[in-house]
C-alpha cells in the first residue's frame, strides 16, 4: 500500500489521531506519524509507533531529531500527507508557509505533486474566525483536501461545528485520494 506521514497538532482529538493511525495500518499502509511539540504533551510518540510499527517524531529544532535532516527524509518517503487533527496554529503555518516545527517544515518540503490531506479540529468559534476561514482557503488553493469537521458536543463543553471527522471518514477519503 501507500506511505502515509500522518501529522498530529494538540488537540482534544488526538485521540482520534491514534485511531486513525491504527486503522490505516490495519488497512495496509504504511504509517508515520510526526507530532507536533505540544501534541506530544498529549500522547506520547511511542504510543503512535506501537500502533503502527513505524517511528513516531517529535522535535522543534533542536532536540529529539533522528537525523539532521528528518524533515527531508519523511518528505521524500510520503506518498500522502494527511494531517489530522489540525489545529489553527499548524493551519495558518501552513497558509503562510512557515517551517514552525518538524510537522510543517515536513509540508514545505514535500513535492507538491504529493496529495494533501488536511482534517481540522478545534472549538467552532476559532474555526468560525475569519483569519481561520481565509487559511482554509488558502490552502484549498495551495492543493489541499479538506475534510470537513463534524458537529457535536466538544471537549471545551460547546456544541457546534469543529469536531474532527470520525477516523472512518478519514481514511474512506484516504482511499479515494489514493485511487485504492
Amino acid at each position: 500500500m501507500s506511505h502515509i506521514v500522518l501529522g498530529c497538532a494538540a488537540s482534544a482529538a488526538l485521540h482520534k489521531g491514534a485511531d486513525l493511525a491504527s486503522k490505516l495500518t490495519q488497512a495496509g499502509h504504511e504509517v508515520r506519524c510526526v507530532l507536533t511539540g505540544h501534541a506530544a504533551q498529549l500522547i506520547a510518540p511511542q504510543h503512535f509507533e506501537a500502533l503502527t510499527g513505524q517511528p513516531a517524531s517529535v522535535a522543534e529544532f533542536g532536540a529529539g531529531r533522528r537525523t539532521a535532516m528528518d524533515h527531508i527524509d519523511l518528505s521524500e518517503w510520503a506518498e500522502l500527507l494527511l494531517f489530522a487533527p489540525a489545529s489553527a496554529n499548524l493551519i495558518g503555518n501552513l497558509a503562510h508557509g512557515l517551517g514552525a516545527d518538524l510537522v510543517s517544515t515536513v509540508a514545505l518540503a514535500t513535492p507538491q505533486d504529493v496529495p494533501r490531506i488536511l482534517c481540522p479540529a478545534m472549538n467552532p468559534h476559532m474555526l468560525a474566525n475569519p483569519a481561520v476561514a481565509r487559511n482554509l482557503d488558502q490552502l484549498r488553493e495551495d492543493g489541499w483536501q479538506v475534510v470537513e469537521p463534524g458537529e457535536g458536543h466538544m471537549a471545551c463543553g460547546v456544541k457546534g461545528r469543529g469536531r474532527l471527522a470520525e477516523p472512518a471518514q478519514i481514511v474512506e477519503v484516504v482511499t479515494k485520494v489514493l485511487g485504492a
